[in-house]
């Protein structure tokens, strides 16, 4: 018996990312930028490891692990979403240290892991699990309301199930600002304990 095939969706790549210095992790737009199985060639979470930090605390700070995190995905959607519950006129995806922005795919951050995402050119993603938010990124979007209270400190809540994705390089390729992105999900999975 066939297999019946995973749901698909299908988004658009928005804007194109990249953080070439190591003092920030504020992002900038290019239009295109070529994927290695190391991650986006020049950015500083590129690589195939990293050290462990409090993410994975099953293994000491440090330790050299599989670099699961080499691209954050986030969507336009949801950056609206944060936006208007910070009470601000727009939040943008480079002063969350994003390198993808995508449009069109509903509920982005809840994309269970192991969804692939598709780009014209061959070029294909992993998705490791949400990105959970943290107070860093808060604090950019403070420094640039400044006359909006502790949005540093209610950022983390307003980007609960909101901050996107963390993913890697299934298969390298070019991608470009505009790409159709199909995106698979992968097959449902129930696991109970015996």
């Amino acid at each position: 018996m066939a297999r019946a095939p995973s749901p698909q969706l299908v988004g658009r790549l928005v804007r194109v990312l990249v953080c070439t210095e190591r003092k920030t992790f504020v992002t900038h737009g290019l239009p295109e930028v070529r994927l290695t199985f190391e991650g986006i060639e020049g950015d500083r979470h590129a690589g195939h490891t990293r050290p462990a930090d409090v993410r994975v605390p099953w293994y000491p700070k440090g330790t050299p692990i599989r670099n699961t995190r080499q691209l954050s995905l986030v969507s336009s959607e949801e950056l609206a979403q944060v936006a208007d519950a910070l009470g601000v006129p727009k939040v943008l995806a480079s002063w969350l240290g994003a390198n993808l922005e995508l449009e069109g795919v509903p509920r982005l951050t809840h994309l269970p892991p192991g969804t692939r995402l598709f780009f014209p050119e061959g070029a294909a993603l992993a998705v490791e699990g949400e990105n959970e938010p943290c107070i860093g990124p808060g604090r950019v979007i403070e420094a640039h309301y400044p006359e909006h209270a502790k949005l540093a400190s209610r950022f983390v809540k307003a980007a609960w199930e909101r901050r996107g994705l963390v993913a890697w390089v299934d298969r390298a390729g070019v991608i470009r600002a505009g790409d159709e992105v199909r995106v698979l999900l992968p097959k449902p999975v129930t696991y109970v304990l015996p």
